[in-house]
């Protein structure tokens, strides 16, 4: 599994119509997760032209793109703009989770081959190296948001659900957007690092309900406090 490829600010994109609107929605999500672009503001498509270096054509479908993924909002005479956040949909966002990811990862302990536990091995041995608290800092978050994400999916690799994979590919990113939002603000209260180890562990000794249950209450409880920080005022949700 790759993580996906973002190609730097002011560089243009790949010259063929597809890849060049898939290649700005890549970096587009990519700014709006990592809240470089925050909710609520407006996305100009004269600026867009300008930041990336392209036509109309593609910048308007990969916004087109992005509107049907949920991450931004056409308000047709008024343009485009980030999607806001909101507690609804943050608690909506961890219900899927919860409920799909535990589901995913029950299949593929009873499917997973000795390359699915290779791959999971490989994807937790390569987060572990940005899980340390001075990653944290600067340009390590984004490191380790994307090697999250890889670990995350590697776990649900072998469920033989391509549509359930696809789902929780795109709540992955919308949690890693709250997530995002809340680490600007304050460092995660619990041992993280120790959570994955532990949810390696019981995917590996394929024990299935313990698994499933790690992997709910990691997520559930990530929710609760975030939740707890856009309740206090404490993450941004412009609207």
């Amino acid at each position: 599994m790759k993580l996906a490829s973002v190609v730097p600010a002011g560089q243009p994109a790949p010259s063929t119509g597809q890849n060049f609107a898939s290649t700005i929605a890549t970096r587009l999500r990519n700014d709006i997760v990592s809240g470089r672009r925050p909710p609520g503001a407006r996305l100009s498509i004269e600026e867009l032209k300008g930041d990336f270096g392209v036509s109309l054509s593609p910048l308007r479908e990969a916004l087109a793109r992005l509107a049907t993924e949920g991450f931004v909002v056409n308000e047709d005479k008024k343009g485009f703009k980030v999607a806001p956040v909101s507690r609804e949909n943050l608690l909506e966002v961890a219900k899927l989770q919860s409920t799909l990811e535990p589901m995913a990862l029950r299949e593929s302990i009873r499917h997973g081959t000795r390359d699915w536990e290779d791959g999971i091995v490989l994807t937790h041995h390569r987060l572990t190296r940005y899980e340390r608290p001075e990653q944290k800092d600067g340009g390590g978050v984004d490191e380790w948001e994307a090697h999250h994400r890889e670990f995350h999916l590697a776990l649900l690799a072998a469920c033989r659900m391509p549509l359930a994979l696809m789902v929780c590919d795109s709540l992955q990113h919308f949690s890693a957007r709250y997530r995002r939002l809340f680490l600007a603000y304050k460092p995660f209260d619990r041992d993280v690092a120790q959570e994955h180890r532990s949810l390696v562990d019981a995917t590996l000794d394929r024990k299935e309900d313990l698994a499933a249950e790690i992997l709910a209450e990691h997520i559930e409880r990530t929710a609760r406090n975030i939740l707890a920080a856009l309740d206090a005022g404490g993450v941004a949700a412009a609207s």
